[in-house]
């Protein structure tokens, strides 16, 4: 009898003994060991950008010169103001506008450049003079008797971050300096959202961040016809030959590119990087078959029937599978002999006159006729040599808008200096630089909030320290974006956010985030039932008998007592 509960107790031990191994030292080891590793995001961090709080800060200079402001008001000037614009997008984003005004009189050099025979020599003399910061404005007050301005004109918009404004009849009724400024401050308001940004183009800039009202048209289509910004784009330049038994074009598309792309690429540097290449494509045809209009004697293409021409004429162009960047495709199509003259109609029937057109985010297509070629005594194939200034003039056009560079709207009043040979102003390219700047704070802040929702909504995602480096990286260069716009130092808020949208995007499409390379708690349960549950039934019956025997004593002694 003794040895029988002995030997009871000997197996009540060993089985508790079992237990206490598997639930002190087993659990914790199995669960560590199996543990889906998550590294530190500041989430916190994260969680202020979702609401996005903007300021833009612009300085402007105004600068009057001799015969503007009366000896009692030059007393006054220097003078700085400051005037705050706030705009609620939506519930998630606010943006408030910071313009710093300040007032002075011009200098000696100044005064002489403004005695140029033009306003464009006194736009290239003022520029030499001092060249403005990036995102800054200086506007020149100027007499109304000056002969820099046409009489229909009172505002010019030079090549450069300098605008002249004309002191019309209206300032002079100012007997004191605020009274002048605040007949000033409306037309420099309006040079402002020429110049510089408009709350039209901010809110354009956020549309994939939030939505855009119905009513604002012109901005919905510029902001849908615009690439998205991005680190780099790739530029083909192809030109399609349908019909090389006719003729054999020649085409100089490398010095073309030097002359006239590649200025403006090298002013667009600091937006992003380019890469250019160029192909040649034979007995490739549009798709579409022209209609011939028997009024003009010639082949036509209707508005209707362009969106048919590209996807043909797509899948021979190829692309760069290399790159991840966008494409940009410019295409020249000389016309078989068949169908030449090919012309394209707008919707009221009539002929473009750059007989090309542009598909949004894609790029543009210019049919160019070489029938005038075929002389009664032609052999064919005749060699003929494409007019490349004609051809890239389209191309240019078509790539400043593919790249957001939006034409503007000027009120009545104003005049804007014709393009230079780089293809773009200076304030037209701060005007783009705001654009990218506000869309990449937007759209990487989106990123790295959507990742942060994901990861806590899916806790099985492996959180790499690479994954949490590029996220906090993200978000640092995020907070050093907003604080450089709310500056006004636009060159480094465009750094900031390019490296926030780069480090975003690598955080958010590393390849370790997939869900699928780690098992869900059913598969877990299905995996290990099969390998505990033969080890664990035996512990848990030894462990049932003894709590029954431990009861069974505890009644036997208590009935005993009584």
């Amino acid at each position: 009898m003794a040895t029988t509960e002995v030997e009871r107790r000997r197996g009540q031990l060993a089985s508790l003994s079992i237990a206490a191994v598997v639930i002190i030292v087993g659990v914790p080891l199995w669960w560590r060991t199996t543990e889906t590793y998550r590294a530190w995001l500041p989430v916190s961090q994260i969680n202020e950008l979702a609401n996005l709080q903007l300021q833009l800060s612009a300085d402007v200079e105004v600068v009057f010169a001799r015969g503007t402001v009366t000896p009692e008001q030059q007393k006054k000037v220097p003078l700085t103001k400051t005037q705050d614009e706030e705009h609620t997008v939506d519930e998630d984003t606010a943006l408030r506008y910071r313009y710093e005004t300040k007032y002075r009189t011009a200098n000696i050099m100044e005064e002489d450049a403004l005695n140029q025979t033009s306003a464009a020599d006194a736009d290239l003399s003022l520029h030499t003079l001092s060249e403005s910061l990036c995102g800054s404005l200086v506007v020149y007050v100027i007499p109304e008797s000056s002969s820099l301005l046409p009489e229909d004109v009172d505002v010019y918009i030079g090549q450069r971050r300098t605008a002249l404004l004309r002191n019309g009849a209206q300032m002079r009724v100012g007997r004191t300096i605020e009274q002048l400024l605040a007949h000033l401050e409306p037309r420099i308001r309006q040079v402002l959202k020429v110049m510089s940004f408009s709350h039209t183009d901010i809110t354009a800039a956020l549309s994939g961040r939030v939505r855009l009202s119905p009513g604002n048209k012109e901005s919905i289509a510029d902001s849908m016809r615009a690439f998205k910004s991005s680190p780099g784009y790739e530029i083909t330049f192809s030109l399609l030959n349908p019909d090389p038994k006719s003729h054999r074009l020649h085409w100089d598309i490398e010095g073309a590119v030097q002359t006239y792309i590649q200025p403006l690429l090298t002013k667009l540097a600091p937006v992003a990087n380019f890469s250019i290449d160029s192909q040649t494509l034979y007995y490739a045809m549009l798709g579409v078959n022209p209609r011939f209009d028997s009024s003009r004697n010639a082949y036509t293409l209707n508005s209707d029937s362009l969106a048919h021409v590209i996807n043909p004429v797509e899948a021979r162009l190829g692309s760069n599978a290399a790159s991840s960047n966008p494409v940009l495709n410019f295409l020249l199509y000389a016309p078989d002999a068949q169908h030449s003259p090919l012309y394209i109609q707008d919707r009221q029937k009539q002929k473009v006159p750059s007989n090309a057109f542009h598909s949004p985010r894609w790029g543009g297509i210019m049919v160019y006729n070489v029938n005038r070629f075929y002389g009664p005594e032609a052999v064919f194939p005749v060699d003929i040599d494409i007019d490349m200034a004609k051809v890239m003039g389209v191309f240019l056009a078509q790539l400043r808008l593919l790249l957001g560079v939006q034409s503007t709207t000027t009120p009545p009043g104003f005049l804007v200096a014709p393009c230079s040979s780089t293809g773009l102003a200076d304030w037209e390219l701060d005007r783009l630089m705001w654009s990218r700047s506000v869309e990449n704070v937007a759209t990487a802040a989106t990123t790295i909030t959507s990742l942060a929702q994901l990861l806590d909504q899916i806790g099985n995602i492996v959180i790499n320290d690479n994954i949490a480096e590029q996220v906090s990286s993200a978000v640092a260069s995020l907070q050093l974006a907003v604080a450089e716009l709310e500056a006004g130092n636009l060159g480094f808020a465009l750094q900031y956010s390019k490296e926030a949208i780069l480090a975003s995007e690598r955080a958010f499409f590393d390849p370790s985030l997939l869900h699928l390379l780690y098992f869900p708690d059913d598969q877990k349960f299905a995996i290990y039932i099969p390998l505990f549950l033969p080890m664990c039934v035996p512990i848990l019956l030894s462990l049932l008998k003894i709590i029954s025997d431990a009861r069974q004593r505890r009644k036997e002694r208590q009935a005993k007592k009584d």
